[in-house]
């Protein structure tokens, strides 16, 4: 089979390059713009020269032939995981232009190319568009309104919308599955988790949001992979599938947990304002996809201590390389 990923430098896209390479024999095609949350360190060279991987540089923003460039490299793919995106909430407060450019008018190009040769589309959505729970709160389902808060998740809402108006419409064979905070290797710094580990590896003030009781839940990105994969192979009837953990907790429960990872002092935690629209709790129930494929996460409640000890070493040992190179 031959897969195109999109954001395949990125976070979960390399981490998915890496998994589907790892665990199928398919032919991958890479589809990035090396924007500045990518970075081609995250794929091993090994990888990218291998023959089954291609890479092809472009901005899924700004498609304009559709009988050349990427409409011709994607001819012969079976199926296109969509994850490229602008994801970082704070940006989108400050710069809304460019979310609606990629994560809106991007969904639509590739939605277009998956239309024209028949692709199946499997697109990867956040919890965010179903907006913020309060404590006591059951968690989201597929069945929940859209209610997205910030820019970034009115985009991705609008992108889910765009999807699955292809497949009403145009009987584009698609998936969507809308996943809570990931973590693990490869993630930007700007991002919460990686932000804390590598200011507490340095001893650098660490910034919370108001008074750090924002709740969310995570996993890590591993098991988002696989929860991928078995969700664009499901044969459920209504193809939109929720991927989380369990696992929940406070900002600062977390930023805390960390700090006795690292064995460094509470004081480096600094309060800040909190942002603008911040939802106060995100929390998913993934039943429908553990029954229909039978996935279930490996760092669940019960191990994600050591998912967690394990994504600080990655970055302890990413801050060594960094500092021979």
């Amino acid at each position: 089979m031959k897969c195109a990923i999109t954001g395949g430098y990125g976070f979960i896209g390399s981490n998915l390059v890496n998994y589907l390479y790892e665990n199928t024999d398919d032919e991958i095609i890479i589809i990035d713009n090396l924007t500045y949350a990518a970075d081609k360190r995250n794929i091993s060279q090994e990888i990218q020269k291998s023959s089954r991987v291609n890479t092809l540089y472009n901005d899924i923003g700004k498609i304009a032939d559709s009988d050349t460039g990427l409409f011709q490299s994607l001819r012969d793919c079976d199926v296109i995981y969509h994850l490229a995106a602008e994801s970082h909430v704070d940006n989108s407060i400050t710069g809304p232009g460019v979310f609606v450019d990629t994560n809106v008018k991007g969904t639509f190009n590739l939605l277009e190319i998956a239309r024209k040769y028949d692709i199946k589309f499997v697109h990867i959505s956040t919890d965010e568009v179903y907006g913020a729970l309060d404590t006591h709160d059951d968690p989201f389902t597929e069945n929940t309104n859209l209610d997205p808060s910030s820019v970034y998740s009115a985009s991705k809402a609008s992108s889910d919308l765009l999807v699955k108006a292809y497949s009403t419409t145009y009987g584009v064979d698609t998936v969507i599955t809308r996943c809570v905070n990931n973590y693990g290797p490869r993630q930007h710094v700007e991002k919460l988790l990686p932000k804390v580990i590598t200011n507490a590896l340095n001893c650098i003030d660490i910034p919370v949001y108001g008074e750090g009781l924002n709740i969310r839940e995570w996993i890590h990105v591993q098991d988002h992979c696989a929860g991928i994969l078995a969700a664009s192979t499901a044969s459920a009837d209504n193809k939109v599938f929720n991927i989380g953990s369990g696992v929940e907790m406070s900002n600062i429960g977390l930023v805390k947990m960390v700090l006795d990872i690292i064995g460094e002092s509470y004081t480096l935690i600094k309060y800040v304002e909190d942002r603008l629209g911040h939802d106060f709790r995100y929390a998913m129930n993934s039943d429908k996809l553990r029954k229909a494929t039978g996935w279930k996460p490996t760092y669940d409640t019960e191990n994600f201590i050591k998912g967690l000890e394990l994504t600080v070493e990655w970055y302890r040992a990413k801050a060594k390389d960094d500092l021979r190179s």
